[in-house]
């Protein structure tokens, strides 16, 4: 059975229509991560979880991860180490990570990022400042934004805000919140003043939320593959992804004992 979107889970709106492009936000996501780099980055990748993207004309659009009501990242994942919190985030779990990578291909926002890099990569992605989140804090790009073209609230707040900001000024906005009922709903929220595909925003998506797809495509997978696969990529896990992280932090100790 398909998610419904928390209504009182927390949420982002994201507003085209009042953002000044000063990157207020990406800086603040790369501090509070303490990740490199000056947040003009254009691309997501491991150390860079959103990004402000110039479509010209003074527009200024967001990208991040969505935090889908029913995420299919979280569906695809075999082993759960990406969940949909009650808050609203959608969360991940580097020790339960197969590093199969399905939540990449699964992702309707192609967010999910790896971190090629690393000898025992993880997937990395905004969690939505689940941890300020958690201690009734904003996220750190809605309280670093100085024209609340990013705000945090509830989700039914934040909706009920973007309609009531159509409905005063419909001649600055289009008629509809992007997030609302996209794929079963987002939690990031997006105000346009022109169509969404405009912005290069994804278009067409429908309202059924995919892992209820995902789940129509499975029901015709023979039994023995759809219950076997999941079970052979957990033994997978418990008996190598430990000896792989045991071993990325032998060699990290040994290379440090060498440099002395």
């Amino acid at each position: 059975m398909a998610m419904i979107p928390n209504p009182k889970s927390r949420a982002l709106l994201v507003d085209v229509t009042r953002c000044v492009g000063c990157r207020s936000c990406t800086q603040a996501c790369k501090a509070s991560h303490a990740f490199p780099g000056n947040g003009e980055e254009t691309e997501l990748d491991a150390v860079t979880y959103t990004v402000l993207l110039d479509k010209g004309n003074d527009r200024y659009l967001r990208r991040m991860c969505m935090h889908c009501a029913d995420p299919s990242c979280a569906s695809a994942c075999p082993v759960g180490a990406l969940t949909k919190t009650t808050l609203g985030p959608v969360t991940y779990d580097a020790s339960k990570c197969l590093g199969c990578r399905y939540c990449m291909v699964a992702c309707p926002y192609s967010v999910p990022r790896y971190e090629w890099s690393k000898a025992v990569p993880a997937v990395r992605k905004c969690d939505m400042c689940f941890e300020r989140l958690a201690q009734g804090q904003k996220t750190s790009c809605a309280e670093a934004c100085p024209a609340e073209a990013t705000v945090c609230g509830s989700r039914e707040e934040l909706l009920a805000e973007a309609h009531r900001r159509i409905r005063e000024n419909p001649g600055a906005y289009h008629p509809a919140v992007y997030g609302e009922n996209e794929i079963g709903g987002t939690n990031v929220l997006i105000l346009s003043p022109v169509p969404f595909d405009q912005l290069g925003l994804k278009t067409g998506l429908g309202t059924e939320p995919l892992p209820s797809l995902t789940w129509k495509a499975l029901a015709k997978v023979p039994p023995v593959v759809a219950v076997g696969a999941p079970a052979l990529f957990a033994i997978y896990w418990i008996t190598h992804r430990r000896e792989q992280v045991a071993a990325a932090e032998r060699a990290e100790k040994e290379a440090g004992h060498g440099s002395r």
